[in-house]
């Protein structure tokens, strides 16, 4: 049996899934794949930015990506589940360059730890709102 047999068969939650002739890419923080569970119900999240609960935003970029995140989580929340259960994110940043990087892979691990969703990095020209540098959208199993 396979790795992959293995997590469909005991799924009841999302499974990692990081094939080992692959190189790991966890120190970038996402993994190559999430296998969801075989009847659950998916939540495709909209883009979460940086403003806060008044409007502001930061023009910081480690603010900016602290911020939407935060903001993430409570959707998350909202939603009754939790970051183990978030499986794709697609990231958006302006202007990316490889010391956004390192801000992006540390507020990722420390939201999901081990549970690494699958992730795709999309560097933009501009986002919707002048002075916003990053937006991240999420697919999320739910129970």
């Amino acid at each position: 049996m396979t790795s992959l047999d293995q997590g469909r068969a005991a799924a009841t939650s999302p499974t990692v899934f990081n094939p080992a002739h692959l190189g790991d890419p966890t120190p970038y923080g996402y993994s190559t794949a999430v296998i969801t569970p075989g009847n659950g119900r998916l939540a495709f999240v909209s883009g979460q930015v940086a403003q806060d609960a008044t409007g502001a935003l930061s023009p910081e970029f480690a603010a900016q990506v602290a911020q939407a995140y935060a903001n993430l989580g409570t959707v998350i929340e909202a939603l009754g589940a939790s970051p183990k259960q978030v499986v794709k994110l697609t990231v958006f940043v302006v202007d990316h360059d490889m010391s956004k990087l390192g801000v992006l892979t540390e507020q990722v691990t420390r939201m999901f730890g081990g549970s690494l969703p699958a992730q795709t990095l999309v560097p933009v020209p501009k986002l919707a709102v002048d002075g916003m540098l990053f937006e991240v959208e999420a697919v999320v199993a739910l129970a």
